[in-house]
């Protein structure tokens, strides 16, 4: 018998808007399965990172409908769906230790004490630290690494849906292609639900899917593009012409929507 996979997202004509002149979405309309990578690519102020909060449901659309496992984001967050959200910033609380700021979201959620050092633990090796820089503060730490306590932060809780919201834009190219290929082998293990907001077309390439293309302000999805390549994604791909190939048609359709 052939599996099928299970809508997780969906939005219907969901469209936002922040005042009468100051519409950031319009007809946004797209579903993305149970434990799949898809990454949002568009020109700068099309409303991405809009609609990441409103799957997070930091906000609520101001039409249309948005679902979350059939509930509203708010509703998700509250019930049994876990979603986690990683922003621009590591956003890390410098009174804090590494541990402690990973603690957070155990706390916020109530999550028994006894289980906090094992959650912890685990984080902390999915994405490449040790004990001894669980100690630190983040003065004490270089911006890759404060990047991936920020990862770590969220993935404590094991969320069912994992929102990046631009995570690696400030570092280095050699670093953010290092934590791409962090994040897709952790991905490939626990596969959550991810949506990545990026600028990135080689980044969006590498570890997606499929792409969604946004149009210009007011932002709305303009065309899906599946990406053939299999997991996992070694550093090699990055050379191989149809992964050129790939990158070039997505950059001059972008192009295109940005006139």
């Amino acid at each position: 018998m052939v599996e099928t996979q299970t809508s997780l997202i969906e939005a219907r004509s969901v469209a936002m808007s922040f005042g009468p002149a100051q519409l950031a979405l319009t007809h946004v309309s797209t579903s993305i399965q149970t434990g799949e990578f898809v990454a949002l690519l568009g020109p700068s102020g099309c409303g991405k990172s809009t609609l990441l909060r409103l799957v997070a449901g930091l906000m609520a659309p101001s039409e249309g409908t948005l679902t979350v496992g059939g509930l509203t984001p708010e509703n998700a967050r509250r019930g049994t769906r876990r979603v986690a959200f990683v922003f621009q910033e590591p956003n890390l609380l410098p009174w804090r230790t590494v541990a402690d700021n990973i603690r957070l979201p155990l706390e916020l959620q109530g999550v028994p004490r006894t289980e906090h050092s094992a959650r912890i633990e685990q984080s902390l090796r999915l994405i490449g630290l040790t004990g001894d820089d669980s100690r630190k503060r983040p003065r004490n730490l270089s911006g890759g690494m404060r990047m991936r306590v920020s990862l770590a932060r969220a993935l404590v809780i094991q969320p069912d849906v994992l929102l990046l919201d631009e995570p690696f834009a400030a570092l280095d190219d050699v670093l953010r292609q290092q934590l791409n290929e962090e994040l897709v082998r952790i991905w490939t293990r626990h596969q959550w639900t991810g949506l990545f907001v990026t600028h990135n077309v080689a980044e969006a390439v590498f570890l997606s899917q499929r792409v969604l293309v946004m149009s210009k302000r007011p932002g709305t999805i303009i065309e899906e593009i599946s990406v053939p390549f299999a997991y996992p994604r070694e550093p090699g791909l990055r050379a191989n012409l149809e992964f050129a190939r790939l990158c070039g048609d997505l950059s001059q359709r972008l192009r295109g929507v940005a006139q």
